[in-house]
């Protein structure tokens, strides 16, 4: 059984895509469709641009959704793959998520383009820049990061964003706070405590502004059954339902993504293979850490597109 993965903000870098487009005719229809949908070129940014202006949220987000998707059209177009018949389950990593919706045909590119520019605008805006941190705390489980979290508070937000792996947990908050929990992490055992240079404070209380957002602007869109069941972020259950997709995209804006456990339930569902599908190999390496009974691979290039054809 296998399950098709796709990563979140922070796997961008210049040139993902670029070998896609040039060898493959439906990854570049893909680009197209995407800078057409945001009435930017965005294709050129990830290309030749700045990985500082790449890096801004609201370019990240739909940079990375359209480099997975370019791979997904290259393997059902190019291979004749079939994502229903070729995977059990589909999950993403925050925006991933919504890649994933979109890999398995309950949203359309176009649409998914549009909803995470929103989301990339609307989550930077929901607290002024140098406000709010997040940090990568290291060495220390889930259940004492709750704990840190919990002392460090002090009447501010400070939360529990992203529980990843075994040992690697990343918090999110008010920057005061964060600060305070990286000590105490720190005292706590943590072999290390990295603020990240992330642009705003992502899934904690701090981006309730931006949840109301993207509630409304998930309402004008059409969503349909995912053809295969999504794993959401913000349950680590599965869910069909549009409407309840809805409804867990508005939560996960500001809540964890709960990505060890997701892992965790799709191995004791039978799944036996992950691919993680786009740019970069972070989720790869995560299930390498979360399960050692399971094989993870990636497939971001012509190459591995090639490969993984073979074995579909």
């Amino acid at each position: 059984m296998r399950a098709f993965i796709f990563p979140g903000q922070g796997s961008q870098a210049i040139g993902m895509g670029r070998e896609l487009a040039a060898a493959l005719p439906s990854a570049r229809e893909v680009f197209e469709e995407v800078n057409d949908a945001l009435n930017q070129n965005l294709s050129h940014l990830m290309w030749q641009g700045d990985i500082k202006d790449l890096t801004l949220t609201e370019n990240a987000q739909p940079a990375l959704m359209a480099v997975s998707i370019a791979v997904i059209r290259a393997l059902e177009k190019e291979c004749g793959m079939n994502v229903a018949d070729s995977c059990a389950f589909v999950a993403g990593h925050s925006l991933g998520e919504y890649t994933a919706l979109t890999a398995a045909g309950a949203l359309s590119l176009t649409d998914t383009a549009r909803l995470l520019k929103k989301r990339g605008q609307a989550m930077q805006q929901a607290a002024p820049v140098g406000e709010g941190s997040m940090a990568a705390l290291i060495g220390l489980d889930y259940e004492a990061v709750v704990e840190v979290v919990k002392a460090a508070a002090e009447h501010e937000v400070c939360a529990a964003a992203n529980d990843n792996a075994p040992g690697q947990v990343v918090i999110s908050g008010a920057k005061a706070a964060v600060e305070r929990a990286m000590r105490l992490a720190t005292e706590a055992g943590a072999k290390r405590a990295l603020e990240l240079p992330v642009s705003a404070p992502f899934h904690c209380a701090l981006m309730a502004p931006a949840a109301e957002v993207m509630r409304e602007a998930l309402g004008q869109v059409n969503l349909t059954q995912p053809c295969v069941p999504l794993v959401a972020n913000v349950t680590a259950q599965t869910c069909s339902d549009p409407d309840a997709i809805r409804d867990l995209l508005v939560q996960q804006v500001t809540g964890m993504v709960r990505w060890r456990e997701s892992v965790i339930f799709m191995v004791e569902q039978g799944v036996e293979s992950f691919v993680e599908l786009g740019a970069g190999k972070v989720l790869t390496g995560l299930v390498k850490r979360i399960s050692r009974d399971v094989a993870p691979m990636r497939v971001g290039t012509p190459e591995d597109i090639e490969t993984f054809a073979r074995i579909i």
